[in-house]
């Protein structure tokens, strides 16, 4: 039998899974580079194919798909046998692997996330940003943050930051002055407006509520974009009203260089969701994670008054 380096093995099932040298190096903290050395070895090692490699894709061979199948179930119990260790430690240790969207991201994870890594020493947050509704768990992650309308089934779901979220509207003062403000969402179809889209889809058409009856408008666009501080940015121009996240909007009206529009039509949603598989055996670090996001929400609610 060939005497092949775990760490090998390891590479060559990232890479199959995520299909990507750049997003397995990633997943697993090191180059794309020195992913491509490891698969070099092991093909060499083994004398056989197991990636097909194209500009554009990376895909196993038909050998790369049969020991693929047989290396998940013993890699799974190798990491979860290492983990078992953290036990017998005052602290766990460890990497805990998250995918949050750009919103949690950017406003809802710095402050836990820091507040977490104080508390455990040990561990390692390895958090990719993706606002794409993927495989959270079949690409390799620990667990994901996701919106409810996202959560995907046989999963369970922990609260993780604001209980509460708004999207809302704002234009530039220049905009206004030119342009007039809406009055009613139906309004914006005489104006022009800043859209966001999400990574993979089309524009995204913006909620509205009247009487207790939900309702989605696509405006016109002047620009559609997939980077919301570059959307703020061009709103803060005059080019046109923007309608996002409230966290994204914040700086902007507190300065002034945004003005809010169509206040009473704004609608509230329930914020973000950790969430992990139900029927997987959950690492410590995720575990410390979740307890820690738990102890968190005890908290502000007991500091909440009734």
């Amino acid at each position: 039998m060939p005497d092949v380096p775990l760490d090998e093995l390891d590479a060559f099932a990232a890479i199959a899974r995520q299909q990507s040298f750049r997003a397995a190096a990633r997943l697993r903290g090191v180059s794309a580079s020195a992913l491509s050395d490891s698969m070099r070895r092991l093909e060499a090692r083994l004398g056989v194919r197991l990636l097909n490699r194209t500009t554009r894709s990376v895909s196993p061979t038909e050998a790369g798909e049969r020991l693929l199948e047989r290396l998940r179930p013993g890699l799974a119990e190798i990491e979860a046998a290492l983990d078992g260790i953290n036990d017998f430690r005052d602290t766990p240790v460890g990497r805990l692997r998250l995918n949050v969207p750009g919103i949690v991201a950017r406003a809802i994870l710095p402050d836990i996330a820091a507040n977490f890594l104080k508390t455990y020493p040990g561990i390692t947050l390895d958090v990719s940003t993706n606002d794409a509704l993927i495989d959270v768990i079949g690409e390799g992650f620990d667990a994901g943050v996701r919106y409810e309308e996202s959560l995907q089934p046989d999963m369970i779901a922990v609260p993780i930051g604001p209980r509460t979220q708004r999207y809302v509207a704002a234009a530039a003062p220049a905009y206004i002055a030119e342009h007039g403000a809406p009055l009613h969402p139906r309004d914006l179809l005489q104006h022009q407006c800043i859209l966001h889209r999400f990574s993979g889809g089309g524009a995204l058409p913006w909620p509205f509520e009247e009487n207790g009856r939900e309702f989605t408008i696509l405006p016109p666009s002047r620009l559609i974009g997939e980077t919301p501080d570059m959307e703020v940015a061009i709103a803060c121009h005059g080019i046109g009203i923007i309608f996002t996240f409230e966290d994204f909007l914040a700086p902007a009206l507190s300065s002034g260089a945004l003005v809010p529009v169509l206040e009473d039509w704004w609608q509230t949603f329930p914020g973000p969701f950790l969430y992990y598989n139900s029927r997987r055996q959950m690492p410590q670090p995720l575990k410390a994670f979740v307890e820690f996001l738990r102890n968190e929400r005890r908290l502000l609610d007991r500091e909440m008054p009734a």
